[in-house]
């Protein structure tokens, strides 16, 4: 039976608490959140801390050590920690867990771009935070910045802890520097791709667009592996092609506040459910995380430090 990772994207930095009452904030809500989408089926979980009294994304690196200790404590999932931390942190604060906690696996934007959010302020009358607005609003003057030199001193990180990196490639000139950063031995195979895509200021989440970006990148890179995101709508859509051309998926609450049109996600769990649903009607099983721990080439769950 053909296997394919499932990763859910937990709590992410793009949506706000205005947005959903589902959005885990607290640590003990990013945990249960974790386990019950391991529960259904997930191999991985994408990890971001917010602070538990506002729900802002954080750097807070003692809320990191407490979300991953309380996870491993109850299952074995795998955890792939943000380097893209929250909008407007510096390189410094995004990369603050890798040396701390020395994950599995840990994603890695590789290129910089407008990260923009601020189209969404006109979906609501009013947040309930005042951070909320602020922070939605600044992404109109916003660049993410992930500069060579920024690239190579995360790769070196990454190296130095024995984490995986999983390149998140909004664009396709950003497969470009992936191989730039192969060719100088910056970053070393196996390769893990994760495409995002439909973020304004990235490339939009179309079928051709797909095909387009992994073409690329099979030219440029050869052997890899890789995955699919899409942002709000096209997120089960764009999954669904994924599984079809042979790829893993990633689902969540990060990506998408929906289920099906109208209808919010109660839970991260019930994305991974559907997403399971569909593959499992083409023929594909998900992943047990030991399986993609395989797949990816992990170090393995006693070589953390958490």
């Amino acid at each position: 039976m053909d296997k394919r990772i499932v990763t859910a994207a937990i709590t992410g930095s793009i949506h706000t608490p205005s947005m959903s009452e589902y959005l885990p904030i607290t640590p003990d809500e990013i945990v249960e959140e974790t386990v019950r989408a391991y529960d259904a089926g997930a191999a991985v979980a994408h990890i971001h801390a917010r602070d538990p009294e506002t729900g802002a994304p954080s750097a807070n690196v003692d809320l990191y050590k407490e979300i991953a200790e309380k996870i491993k404590s109850r299952c074995n999932i795998v955890l792939c920690i943000t380097t893209g931390g929250g909008l407007g942190m510096t390189a410094e604060q995004r990369m603050v867990a890798i040396p701390v906690l020395k994950p599995e696996l840990a994603s890695f934007n590789f290129g910089s771009f407008n990260f923009a959010l601020f189209h969404a302020i006109d979906n609501f009358k009013e947040f309930k935070f005042e951070w909320e607005k602020e922070y939605l609003a600044m992404t109109e003057d916003l660049i993410l910045p992930n500069t060579f030199k920024t690239l190579r001193q995360f790769s070196e990180t990454f190296q130095e802890y024995g984490v995986q990196p999983e390149l998140e490639i909004y664009d396709a000139g950003q497969l470009n520097n992936v191989a730039f950063m192969v060719s100088k031995g910056h970053l070393k195979r196996p390769i893990y791709i994760q495409f995002v895509l439909g973020i304004l200021g990235g490339i939009q989440p179309d079928p051709k667009n797909l095909l387009f970006m992994l073409e690329s990148a099979q030219k440029l890179l050869g052997e890899f592996n890789w995955s699919v995101c899409a942002a709000g709508r096209h997120q089960f859509a764009m999954c669904n092609l994924s599984l079809l051309l042979g790829g893993n998926v990633r689902v969540g609450l990060e990506d998408n506040l929906y289920l099906e049109k109208g209808v919010k996600a109660k839970s991260n769990a019930e994305q991974v459910e559907k997403i399971i649903r569909v593959g499992r009607e083409l023929g594909i099983e998900p992943a047990s995380p030991d399986e993609a721990r395989e797949i990816l080439g992990l170090k393995g769950l006693d070589k953390v430090a958490y």
